[in-house]
């Protein structure tokens, strides 16, 4: 079995995150697409602290898929410079780690 990835990613309202997690799951580069409806975010960008509200992804995916999941990510995404971090699964229910394998392609 592949080893799954977590990918953590950042938009900028509800409508955003759920278009690119329909489509993260639509095109199987996902098994499942979790959505936190609000965050708050600080950051610097372009030599200034900046403050705003933003909506977390959470997608399930095998690590093969995570460049290909991160490309449409950014193709869909509104931001300049988007967030998009893998992160390794070390464990977990075995048969939810099969599941999201047998849900990507």
């Amino acid at each position: 079995m592949d080893a799954c990835r977590l990918v953590y990613i950042t938009v900028e309202n509800l409508e955003e995150a759920e278009r690119i997690g329909a489509a993260l799951v639509e095109q199987r580069l996902a098994a499942c697409v979790n959505i936190l409806p609000s965050m708050r975010s600080m950051y610097r960008w372009e030599g200034r602290v900046e403050q705003s509200s933003e909506v977390v992804l959470l997608a399930k995916t095998r690590a093969e898929l995570v460049d290909r999941l991160t490309e449409k990510v950014v193709e869909m995404h509104s931001y300049e410079c988007p967030c998009a971090i893998s992160m390794r699964i070390e464990s977990g229910y075995p048969p939810f780690l099969r599941w999201i394998a047998a849900e990507t392609s």
